[in-house]
């Protein structure tokens, strides 16, 4: 019979220690009582503007001449164009903005097509003073808006058979500078 190999030994357990103690956590403090300091402070009083929603409220596109109009050896249309922005506040901290972009487009006496387009956004805003929140509605708002509103004017006047009408940028500050007879505009950083 053959031996089997010794079988080693097992160690003895050493035993367990107890467990310290944990130290109870403490619960955060509230809002309301975090330390202030003048970086947060900057924080919670730095102006703020912020899109809640964007959306059309009115397009139209007409082709009166259609299908004359779209000829291809007829000459480009001349195109009368209108940019109006209106802001209005709904209540303390937001307002809605809208920019109306109308398009006639005329060759001679016969008219081509005519595009309008009202263009709408809902900001909320905050930290803002009083005396510039009429400026922030009609430079900072329509800045915002205007690049959607373009390309769905190019849009619309593409699906009417037209080239799109591709508008350049606007200086809504400028404008705001013309028709407030020099008053400063705002501008968010």
């Amino acid at each position: 019979m053959a031996k089997s190999p010794a079988k080693p030994k097992a160690k003895p357990k050493a035993k367990a220690k107890p467990k310290a103690k944990a130290a109870p956590k403490k619960a955060a403090a509230p809002a309301s009582e975090a330390p202030s300091t003048p970086e947060m402070q900057g924080e919670q009083s730095a102006p703020m503007l912020r899109v809640l929603a964007q959306y059309v409220k009115d397009a139209s596109f007409e082709n009166p001449g259609a299908p004359e109009s779209l000829r291809a050896d007829l000459p480009a249309p001349g195109i009368d164009l209108n940019v109006e922005v209106k802001g209005a506040p709904l209540d303390d901290n937001t307002a809605e903005v809208t920019i109306m972009i109308t398009a006639n487009a005329k060759r001679g006496n016969d008219v081509a097509f005519i595009c309008e387009l009202e263009y709408s956004g809902l900001f909320a805003f905050a930290n803002i003073p009083v005396e510039q929140l009429k400026g922030i509605m009609l430079v900072e708002c329509p800045r915002i808006l205007f690049p959607f509103a373009r390309q769905i004017l190019a849009n619309l006047t593409q699906q009417g058979g037209f080239p799109p009408l591709m508008l350049d940028p606007i200086d809504f500050a400028q404008l705001f500078h013309q028709q407030n007879g020099g008053q400063e505009s705002p501008v968010l950083n």
